[in-house]
């Protein structure tokens, strides 16, 4: 009767520590999903941010380009016509 409840007895502390084990495995594989989606979305935010910023540089030089491209034809047509009146 002992060697029945001393078999019952680890058996049943086995299966707690199978389920304890599968329980652990299942939360550290959670978390591990979690994090990576996490770090997927910082770094989608990274890149939509930084194509952003190359995006508002890229427009600023333009704007830079044809500012002093139109400051250049000015001062071309200023000299012709004061070329012209001397």
């Amino acid at each position: 009767m002992v060697e029945i409840v001393v078999e019952v007895v680890v058996v049943v502390v086995v299966v707690e520590v199978v389920v304890v084990v599968i329980v652990l495995v299942v939360v550290l594989v959670v978390a591990a999903a979690a994090v990576a989606v996490v770090l997927a979305v910082v770094v989608v935010v990274v890149v939509v941010v930084e194509v952003m910023v190359v995006a508002v540089v890229v427009v600023a030089v333009v704007v830079v380009l044809v500012v002093v491209l139109v400051a250049a034809a000015v001062v071309a047509v200023v000299h012709v016509v004061v070329a012209v009146v001397v």
